[in-house]
């Protein structure tokens, strides 16, 4: 990926950093953003320098819709193009049913679907042929383990129809799209020991958490020229989670 770029949404720590560190080792500029953790996203940055490659950081809160394109829009311009776009901003707002609230709803649509469609459409404006869109969604679109979950599974769930409009919506001008559906991966969110952590390992066909590399490894395969065949499609990391 020498001389390419790449923005990657939320990208201060877990699998948004691990993704944009693999992105510098396979030789891009990479641009995170971050919506509160400063000095996360600054040491980040630090270490994609240190990998020889140019970083920077904007504080954008993806739900909301100036902040989630305009973060775009700036790492575009302060890396001179782009070629990348890794939306991996989310939020997780689980619970009963009928605990959720209207606030709840219009929260998490608006990180994990409008900021996904709306840093897409802002990078496909930038965009050239050969440009990668990779989209991080959940194992939980593909199976619900238990009640709790209605509001995040809706929510990445759309994900699914938005790559595949995306991928035809931007095909003819080489341009690809494709969603990566991590299981339960170790990250301070989701930490691989915390309370519900045996449950979540106890679902999967490997019976563990992955790694936030390994999500990191499949990114990097879909944003990388040997992927240019690879569009509109789904991709579990998930260690058999869905099987």
């Amino acid at each position: 990926m020498n001389g390419r770029t790449a923005v990657v949404t939320g990208g201060s720590r877990g699998i948004g950093a691990a993704i944009a560190l693999r992105l510098a080792e396979e030789g891009a500029d990479v641009a995170i953003t971050y919506a509160g953790n400063e000095q996360g996203a600054a040491e980040v940055v630090q270490r994609i320098e240190a990998l020889g490659r140019r970083g920077y950081a904007v504080r954008a809160d993806a739900g909301d819709a100036g902040e989630a394109a305009g973060a775009v829009e700036w790492a575009a311009d302060t890396l001179g193009r782009l070629d990348v776009l890794v939306n991996n901003a989310g939020i997780g707002v689980l619970g009963p049913l009928d605990a959720l609230t209207l606030a709840d709803v219009d929260r998490v649509l608006a990180v994990n679907v409008r900021g996904v469609f709306l840093a897409a459409q802002a990078a496909a404006d930038r965009m050239g042929e050969g440009g990668r869109i990779v989209t991080i969604g959940s194992c939980m679109a593909r199976r619900v383990p238990g009640p709790g979950g209605t509001l995040y599974t809706m929510s990445k769930a759309a994900l699914s129809g938005l790559n595949r409009a995306l991928a035809r919506e931007l095909g003819g001008r080489g341009i690809t799209a494709n969603l990566v559906e991590p299981g339960p991966v170790d990250t301070d969110m989701n930490p691989a020991d915390g309370p519900f952590a045996k449950a979540q390992s106890d679902m999967t066909a490997l019976g563990r958490f992955g790694r936030p590399e390994e999500v990191a490894a499949m990114v990097a395969f879909l944003a990388g020229e040997q992927a240019a065949y690879v569009t509109g499609a789904e991709f579990s990391v998930d260690g058999g989670h869905a099987a």
